[in-house]
């Protein structure tokens, strides 16, 4: 039999941890092999059986949620995914969380934890798969049971597919649009603090929870010479701007005259995801065409892999980061496969070859 995702679960709450194991064991492919109330109770559990992942909570008694990831990531690097009610309000938290290893976030609310964890049931334990492919630190991910397949929605559920064979006229502004999930808050940090001031306009999409899109943009605004904010309904896609789509919406481009746009909306789940990578990069296609850069970075499934061949069919020039820079390569190796990228390129590069490519238009 494959082995399953042993997962260790840690929080002072004793209603979150029961509800955490029933939503994690209804899946064949993991295996809750225990839970602590604090990191202390926690670091005894490891010393008997190292888990695959970790689920963290951040408030807790004699020590705080970071502190153990800091700690756990200097002398043995798990991967953890936080699960707090503090990054909801904070977001703070979340970028410290993120900054000190974490691999990804589920948001408790302050009241009604058991009903919203078991509503999210599919996205937690997506995310504990996702972790548990994770490169963390230097260990390379443990070989886990490939995901089956399962029945997504696509970009049609948001917008119809591009006209084929349409022309489009190429400008002089090129925008780039960017896609990432697992650990790509720290890897588009890297890119966009190596960015200059007149890098062209970008369109983001981070799978992140709600609220956290806004301070996570403000946080690379103070880092990088590029302007950064979250994405409004609306807003240009200038030169020397990165616009972040925000959570639970879906954030596509437009084109006014001789202008794009962001548009902002709702909308049902793509590929498991909102904002999805798919619905960008389709929007892309259909309107900015040759004008185009498509860069698809770390993340787990397929999410962007159809969006960035439809934005390859209209001309656009896409790349993919390499296998070796990414925390989990499931998205670049998905679009790769498809044949929808131009270059794979490690992430340390890939700013570079975003101001080449506009340079040499």
């Amino acid at each position: 039999m494959p082995q399953k995702i042993r997962v260790l679960i840690i929080d002072d709450s004793a209603s979150v941890r029961q509800t955490l194991t029933a939503i994690l064991s209804d899946d064949p492919h993991i295996q809750v092999i225990g839970s602590a109330s604090d990191p202390f109770v926690a670091a005894k559990r490891i010393m008997e059986e190292v888990p695959d992942v970790i689920t963290l909570d951040v408030e807790m008694p004699r020590m705080d949620g970071i502190t153990f990831l800091r700690r756990l990531m200097s002398q043995h690097p798990i991967p953890v995914v936080m699960c707090s009610s503090l990054t909801e309000a904070g977001s703070e938290t979340l970028m410290q969380a993120l900054e000190a290893g974490a691999v990804d976030v589920i948001l408790k609310p302050k009241v009604g934890v058991a009903d919203h964890l078991a509503e999210i049931g599919d996205t937690i334990r997506d995310v504990v798969k996702a972790a548990a492919r994770a490169r963390v630190g230097s260990k390379r991910p443990r070989a886990v049971t490939p995901l089956q397949p399962e029945a997504k929605l696509t970009a049609d559920a948001v917008l119809p597919p591009p006209v084929a064979g349409r022309a489009m006229a190429r400008t002089t502004e090129m925008v780039v649009c960017i896609g990432a999930s697992t650990g790509g808050t720290e890897s588009l940090r890297v890119v966009l603090e190596a960015l200059p001031a007149n890098a062209p306009g970008m369109v983001i999409v981070q799978h992140m929870p709600e609220k956290f899109t806004a301070a996570f943009a403000k946080r690379l605004n103070t880092l990088c010479a590029v302007e950064v904010k979250e994405a409004e309904d609306g807003d240009p896609v200038l030169r020397g701007h990165v616009l972040i789509a925000p959570g639970g919406k879906h954030t596509m481009i437009e084109r006014q005259g001789a202008r794009y746009c962001v548009s902002v909306k709702d909308g049902p789940l793509v590929t498991r995801h909102r904002p999805s990578v798919d619905v960008l990069f389709r929007s892309a296609a259909r309107a900015v065409g040759s004008n185009a850069m498509g860069v698809i970075m770390t993340g787990m499934g397929d999410d962007g892999a159809r969006g960035m061949l439809e934005m390859k069919q209209a001309g656009a020039f896409n790349v993919a980061q390499d296998e070796a820079s990414c925390i989990v390569f499931g998205m670049p190796k998905e679009a790769i496969e498809r044949g929808g990228t131009d270059k794979t390129i490690p992430l340390e590069r890939i700013a570079a070859e975003i101001m080449r490519a506009a340079n040499s238009r």
